[in-house]
């Protein structure tokens, strides 16, 4: 909000020869009308940094909503692993992102590739910091599910302490960062006069959390029982629906705050004294993101009722999730009709890659490298094709002329941008975590024995199940499930998730 002014040497004249002590009475007249002034300032930041605050607060909810997907998706002889590991990377997370992450990403002095590593907050806002956090863990997050119920807790401890204090503070940096080489903010001079538009982070955060998760997954191998002796997939059902559903309603919430949130401000009107302002971005943004996920749910749903022939709700939520990581991109910058094809599109990516998936005999317990990976890198596409001229021009003002969506006649200097940021992150994430997981097995840090596996982690690594049964029921149930895994029956490739 611009600062409002009075001078005692404009204002004194204005009050007449008769006026007595003129410049005195301009002097107070301007003095109050200074403090007015002032609070109306200071108004402004609070309602800035209590919306920042608030959508900071949504992102994080986010984690208990993947506590709760991860733990319904895995085997109940592996949930307290997988509560665990949650708890890890927000904590770990935490104090990484604090000692390094925050300071790679938006520290100073700075280049186009990396901020210079404070080792602690000096002069930055708290609220950004908190909200910037809350988006670091997300992505760490992702890459837990990929790896579920075969790894050692030091290799969680690992990995999200170098994700997060590393890795995704430069890609982040890079795309996000006023001085990034490749961002749409940056002051200088721009990616083909445009820079990435990725506005909440389909690139930034799902993407290299999507493929850090690949190759976790990867390297590690398939868990046991997933694949028969004749290479057919066999489903390791997650034991609770019911926890899954109340993951994805509350990460579906978070979402509010991941891309409405990414404005930072919404006292910022785009015409003084007009109804329309970020106010009116921040509404169409929430609705592109609605109608995304909601889209996608949908089409997953029909799709895969005509492929498998039942309905199954693990699907549809995959498929709503799939829809979010895809509009984070561009949910600012595109119609809400937009919305429906990214939705429609990004459901398709999904089941293509699970097809994929299971033609390598590549394992992923949530569908975490195929949902976020996947479908991020069809968000950053679709953002290049649909951006509106005169959304981009609010959102990233400065700049008359930038480059839009090619379908929406901006040409296809956007559609370049994007394409180099998907291969630079594929490219990053890849020399970076991909050693490193390579390391961690290589050191027999990695993977947890065959009999920890069979029994459950729970079991064999943390003092007990997270269920409470009598010996008798452990008994025969431990017994069943290492039968099933062991011995898949001959029709288990007919089995869906």
């Amino acid at each position: 909000m611009a600062s409002l002014s009075c001078s005692v040497e404009e204002l004194a004249p204005l009050l007449g020869p008769n006026t007595t002590k003129a410049a005195a009475a301009a002097d107070y007249i301007c003095g109050q009308f200074s403090a007015v002034s002032n609070k109306f300032a200071d108004a402004s930041h609070a309602i800035d940094s209590t919306y920042l605050l608030f959508s900071a607060y949504l992102v994080f909810a986010m984690q208990l909503g993947f506590a709760m997907l991860c733990a319904g998706s895995v085997r109940a002889k592996n949930t307290m692993n997988i509560m665990l590991t949650n708890v890890l990377d927000a904590a770990a997370g935490g104090i990484f992102y604090y000692l390094f992450g925050f300071a790679f990403a938006f520290g100073s002095p700075s280049n186009g590739f990396i901020r210079h590593p404070h080792l602690r907050l000096q002069h930055v806002d708290y609220s950004m910091f908190l909200y910037q956090w809350a988006f670091a863990i997300a992505a760490a997050g992702i890459t837990s599910g990929s790896i579920a119920e075969r790894t050692k807790f030091v290799a969680y401890l690992v990995y999200s302490s170098f994700l997060t204090g590393f890795v995704y503070p430069v890609v982040s940096h890079w795309f996000w960062s006023s001085d990034g080489w490749a961002s749409a903010n940056n002051k200088g001079n721009l990616l083909f006069g445009s820079g990435v538009i990725d506005f909440a982070g389909s690139g930034v955060v799902h993407m290299v959390g999507g493929i850090a998760g690949l190759y976790g997954a990867l390297i590690e191998g398939p868990r046991i029982g997933r694949f028969d002796h004749e290479g057919r997939a066999v489903a390791l059902r997650g034991h609770s629906a019911s926890l899954v559903v109340l993951g994805t309603f509350l990460l579906w919430f978070g979402w509010y705050g991941f891309n409405p949130g990414s404005f930072f401000t919404i006292l910022n009107p785009y015409k003084s004294g007009y109804y329309y302002g970020q106010w009116s971005a921040v509404g169409r943004t929430a609705v592109t993101t609605t109608l995304a996920g909601c889209t996608a749910a949908l089409t997953t749903l029909f799709v895969k009722r005509i492929l498998s022939g039942h309905w199954n709700v693990l699907d549809v939520c995959n498929g709503l999730l799939a829809g979010f990581a895809a509009i984070t991109s561009g949910c600012s910058v595109v119609e809400p009709w937009a919305a429906l094809i990214c939705g429609f599109v990004a459901a398709l990516v999904l089941i293509g890659c699970n097809k994929l998936a299971e033609k390598v005999k590549y394992d992923d317990p949530l569908e975490a490298a195929q949902l976020h990976g996947g479908c991020g890198a069809w968000g950053i596409i679709f953002t290049a094709l649909f951006a509106r001229e005169r959304y981009v021009n609010e959102v990233y003002p400065g700049k008359p002329g930038r480059p839009f969506g090619l379908f929406m006649g901006g040409g296809w200097s956007l559609l370049a941008a994007h394409i180099i940021q998907i291969l630079v992150i594929v490219g990053w994430v890849s020399a970076t975590m991909g050693p490193l997981f390579y390391i961690l097995r290589r050191l027999d840090l990695l993977r947890i024995s065959p009999d920890d596996e069979l029994a459950g982690m729970d079991l064999t690594r943390h003092g007990g199940l997270a269920y409470a049964y009598d010996d008798d029921d452990l008994h025969i149930k431990g017994s069943q499930n290492e039968r099933m895994e062991l011995r898949p029956t001959n029709n288990s490739s007919k089995i869906k998730r």
